[in-house]
């Protein structure tokens, strides 16, 4: 029995609240936390801000300004050119001719995965949640059986995000899911993905078994962050169907595939290594063979600079900072502690820049002509790999622990160092720690594109 009456909400006082000013400051340093670097999420915050200060109109109008400054930012733009960017990747041609347009893929109706390390495991989780029956293979009983939980530790956690739970994975089938040591077991598969670690006799040695073993269409993938594909085709009967799917850890999470093709590797190799990516729900990009590839070729002068910059006189937390707060997920010292330090070690030794087989009386900090920095080699003879030996540029609470901690220990042996080599420390400041790690990552991107690894500048970015 009430009178409607004006019932517009925009006439409304807007009710106020105790602690409106606390609870707003609160919320734009967790805005500016979840969001670093980014723009729009702190502008929508402030847009929020005006419409309980003034009335509606004015904050109608506020909104405006602010999506005016969005609009002609260059973040803006940014973001609308890493959406298409990441469309025009599909579209992928090689030197030789081929190319998207003509390439078919082959059906991919089961896979193999050899070596049940981090990336292994990874690997066979993204592969059964794509539906994608699985056979996962060790070399022996014990890494099997520690591979095998690990790997459902992680489907657990996978299938508690489903809908439909366990179940929508079936994980624990073993038509969907097959753990073994016998090779012979791969006879029949489509695909078989090799994830041992980077060293290429025991690749090649895997790969000569594979061309016996596997039925001729196979192909045969190895998931090498750095190592020749040419070579390791060499071992097989079948160069044309050995590629490159480099996926990067964890493997299971992150959404890039990077696909690398060599000499003899055929246009539907690419294609069915593409069709893979897209099952996976990954972004897959084709790129051509050479040291490192793309992904971490330009990694490596990107981190060598981070390196020198700790050499003149920063700390590991001031250079991921400047670098997170720039906007990237996470710095090159947080990111090295996160893929484990002793993978770079290791490839540095194959390289014979570092350990035995480099020669007596070769200057510490030059190699082949070249500025070196053999701290990240230090570090490892002290057994610090990062975060699964809970110690490498940070300190974390256990081996396999998270968090990350700056470690007083690294402050005192990086001062050690600079009397030792006579270096003289100076203060940095962020505009060159910022300078000189991204230049180096762009100028080795012009690299990539004028010798054509890359076909594009959207490949890389």
């Amino acid at each position: 029995g009430q009178p409607l009456g004006p019932r517009r909400l925009s006439l409304k006082p807007v009710p106020k609240l105790p602690d409106t000013e606390a609870f707003l400051s609160e919320a734009l340093v967790k805005v500016k936390r979840q969001a670093r670097g980014c723009l729009a999420p702190e502008l929508c915050f402030q847009a929020v801000r005006a419409a309980t200060q003034s009335p509606f109109a004015e904050g109608v109008r506020r909104e405006q300004e602010l999506f005016q400054v969005l609009l002609s930012s260059g973040q803006a733009r940014a973001l609308q050119y890493a959406f298409f960017a990441e469309r025009a990747v599909h579209r992928w041609a090689t030197p030789g001719g081929a190319s998207w347009s003509s390439a078919a893929p082959q059906p991919v109706r089961r896979a193999g995965v050899i070596g049940l390390g981090t990336m292994g495991q990874g690997i066979v989780t993204s592969l059964v949640k794509a539906n994608i029956p699985v056979v996962a293979l060790e070399q022996d009983l014990e890494y099997l059986n520690k591979g095998r939980k690990a790997v459902m530790l992680l489907l657990e956690r996978e299938a508690m995000k489903m809908e439909g739970g366990a179940q929508a994975l079936d994980f624990h089938n073993p038509a969907r899911l097959q753990f073994t040591v016998d090779f012979d077991l791969l006879h029949d598969v489509d695909l078989v993905i090799e994830a041992v670690f980077e060293n290429m006799a025991l690749k090649k040695e895997i790969f000569h078994k594979l061309s016996k073993i596997c039925k001729p269409g196979a192909l045969l993938c190895t998931n090498t962050s750095a190592l020749n594909i040419d070579e390791i085709a060499s071992a097989t009967s079948r160069p044309q169907q050995v590629i490159g799917t480099h996926f990067f850890s964890p493997a299971h999470v992150m959404r890039l595939l990077e696909i690398i093709y060599g000499r003899h590797t055929s246009p539907t190799a690419i294609a069915t290594a593409m069709q893979l990516a897209k099952a996976l729900k990954k972004v897959g990009v084709v790129v051509g063979n050479c040291f490192g590839f793309v992904g971490n070729r330009m990694m490596f002068p990107y981190v060598q600079q981070a390196i020198f910059l700790l050499e003149e006189g920063s700390r590991p937390e001031a250079v991921d900072q400047v670098i997170e707060d720039f906007g990237f997920k996470i710095g090159p010292f947080r990111m090295s502690d996160l893929a484990g330090l002793d993978v770079g070690w290791r490839s540095r030794k194959d390289q014979g820049l570092t350990g035995p087989s480099l020669p007596a009386g070769t200057a510490a900090r030059q190699r082949q002509g070249q500025r070196y920095s053999p701290l990240p080699d230090l570090l490892c003879e002290q057994g610090r790999f990062g975060q699964k030996t809970g110690k490498g540029w940070y300190q974390y609470e256990r081996a396999g622990g998270r968090t990350a901690t700056p470690d007083p220990w690294i402050h005192s042996f990086l001062a050690q160092y600079r009397d030792t080599h006579g270096i003289k420390t100076r203060f940095i400041d962020q505009e060159e720690i910022l300078e000189r790690c991204l230049f180096s990552l762009i100028n080795e991107g012009f690299a990539i594109l004028a010798e054509g690894i890359a076909s594009g500048p959207e490949h890389l970015d």
